[in-house]
């Protein structure tokens, strides 16, 4: 048997215009799988051609969009095996002081109810036996100051997935998170964030973020029938961030203190 193919396997990936959806999006149809790819952006059809794979236009936060997707999905796939809820934003740095109600609603909309609509929808159309992976984010173990609505969205995607894993195993489908650290994406360098890019070399004891290719290797992982047993997860990529404090950023804290 061919260890972790996707052969014949039907998935949907959003956010797959770039970053890590793309990337997840080229594994996967690289395992032989059937790929829908979700994006806000138009111009992902381009990259969906060139993949050999199909596109189709999808604003996550929006019900009908996401009902839309997985209908058509699997349609075009005839049926569904693989939902990989991944589309989502981040905003610049906000402390809780100066809380605006609008950019934690923005957040949510995308971030979270884009994961609710596509557990409510790809469920429907997946057979049993399937799985359904969501990005949180490794902020969901806690980060920097000002990063509230984000933390906030992504600790939220994390209690959806053990919620989800629950109601969702009488039919063997797995429901699993993915918690990346910063990783190598557009997304990474966004103004107004600049805190996180100018500390993971220092904090990660890897020293370095996530390349793309990296995560989309977990996702690969866990859609594969060979990790059956795995649900109601969230798993950390964090170039060792949890373990604890990187030899580095303790070195540069002392050589401070003898200043």
């Amino acid at each position: 048997m061919e260890k972790f193919s996707l052969k014949g396997k039907a998935a949907v990936v959003t956010g797959a215009g770039s970053g890590l959806g793309y990337a997840t999006a080229r594994r996967f149809k690289a395992a032989r799988a059937k790929v829908v790819m979700a994006d806000i952006n138009s111009k992902t059809a381009e990259l969906a051609k060139e993949l050999g794979s199909y596109f189709i236009k999808t604003d996550v936060s929006c019900e009908a969009d996401v009902e839309n997707l997985m209908k058509s999905a699997s349609e075009k796939l005839g049926g569904l095996d693989i939902v990989v809820n991944n589309a989502g934003i981040i905003c610049p740095e906000e402390l809780l002081e100066n809380a605006d109600k609008n950019t934690y609603q923005t957040l949510f909309n995308v971030n979270v109810m884009g994961v609710v609509y596509g557990i409510k929808y790809g469920q429907k159309y997946m057979r049993d036996g399937g799985t359904i992976l969501n990005t949180a984010s490794n902020s969901a173990n806690g980060d920097y100051a000002g990063y509230g609505p984000y933390i906030m969205s992504k600790i939220s995607v994390v209690g959806l997935t053990k919620a989800a894993a629950i109601e969702l195993a009488p039919r063997n489908i797995r429901v699993n998170c993915i918690c990346p650290n910063t990783i190598d994406t557009p997304m990474a360098y966004v103004d107004g964030c600049e805190t996180e890019l100018q500390v993971m070399g220092i904090q990660t004891p890897l020293a370095r973020m996530c390349k793309a290719d990296e995560a989309a290797a977990l996702y690969h992982f866990l859609a594969a029938d060979d990790c059956k047993y795995i649900t109601g997860e969230d798993i950390y990529i964090d170039g060792g961030l949890k373990a604890g404090p990187a030899n580095q950023m303790i070195d540069a804290i002392l050589t401070s203190l003898k200043k």
